[in-house]
C-alpha cells in the first residue's frame, strides 16, 4: 500500500454484519485502521478513544472501520471492556471492527510487519492507518508499533488538511496547523493570480535567500 493506491474492494465479517467494502463506505471518506489484538491495554485506549470522538468523524463525513487477526466472538467480548473503560461511550458501539482470523485482509493491506510477513498464520497486525478519500485512494498513512498508540487528535487534523487541501488545491498546511490557522500558498501560484483566488488577503514575508516562495493566508 502506498499513498494514491487505490483501496481494493472486499468483503468482511465485522461486528456490525457482513460488509462489502465499497458498498459500505459509499461516497464517504474512511479511516481504516488495524489493532494488534484484542484484550490488551494500548488497543483498549485506541479503539476507545477512537468511538468517544466517532461523531467527529462523522460531521468530515467520515466511517471508521477497524479490524485485526482476531475471531468475532473475541472483538464482541472484548467490546463491554472498552465501553468500561471509556464510559463516554453512549449506546452501542458506534463502529464496526473486522475480524481478519485468516489474516487474508491484513496481508493484502499491507498491516503486517516486515519480520512477521513469512509467518503470516501466527502474526499480529500492526499499528496501520489508512485515510481514504471518496474516490478509494490512500490520501495518508500511518505506521506505529506495537508499543505507541495513535492520537485520536492528530488523526483528525490530518483529516481536516487533507479535505480543505482537496477543496482547494493551491494550499498545502504548515506543521501543526489547526482549522483557522494560516496556510500556506503554493509555490505553483503567481503572483499575478494572489488577488483573485485570495481576495480576502494574503501575506509575503521575505527570506534571506531572496528566493520568493513562503506566502500565506487564512482565505480559505
Amino acid at each position: 500500500m502506498r499513498l494514491g493506491t487505490v483501496v481494493p474492494d472486499f468483503s468482511a465479517v465485522t461486528t456490525k454484519g457482513p460488509i462489502n467494502f465499497y458498498e459500505w463506505v459509499g461516497e464517504s471518506w474512511c479511516v481504516l485502521f488495524s489493532h494488534p489484538s484484542d484484550f490488551t491495554p494500548v488497543c483498549t485506549t485506541e479503539l476507545g478513544k477512537m468511538a468517544v470522538l466517532v461523531d467527529e468523524f462523522t460531521k468530515r463525513s467520515v466511517k471508521v472501520l477497524g479490524l485485526s487477526c482476531d475471531k468475532l466472538e473475541s472483538h464482541v467480548d472484548w467490546i463491554n471492556d472498552i465501553k468500561s473503560y471509556c464510559l463516554d461511550i453512549k449506546g452501542e458501539f458506534p463502529y464496526p471492527i473486522i475480524s481478519d482470523s485468516t489474516r487474508d485482509l491484513a496481508v493484502q493491506l499491507d498491516m503486517i510487519s516486515e519480520e512477521d510477513k513469512d509467518n503470516v498464520e501466527l502474526a499480529l497486525t500492526i499499528r496501520s492507518l489508512y485515510i481514504i478519500g471518496p474516490d478509494k485512494k490512500v490520501k495518508l498513512m500511518m505506521v506505529y508499533p506495537t508499543s505507541t498508540g495513535r492520537n485520536i487528535q492528530e488523526i483528525l487534523r490530518c483529516i481536516d488538511s487533507l479535505q480543505l487541501c482537496d477543496r482547494k488545491n493551491t494550499i498545502a498546511t504548515p506543521a501543526n496547523w489547526v482549522p483557522g490557522e494560516k496556510v500556506m500558498i503554493l509555490p505553483t501560484v503567481k503572483d499575478e493570480d494572489l488577488d483573485t483566488l485570495f481576495p480576502n488577503g494574503y501575506e509575503k514575508r521575505s527570506m534571506p535567500s531572496s528566493v520568493d516562495y513562503l506566502r500565506t493566508t487564512t482565505d480559505y
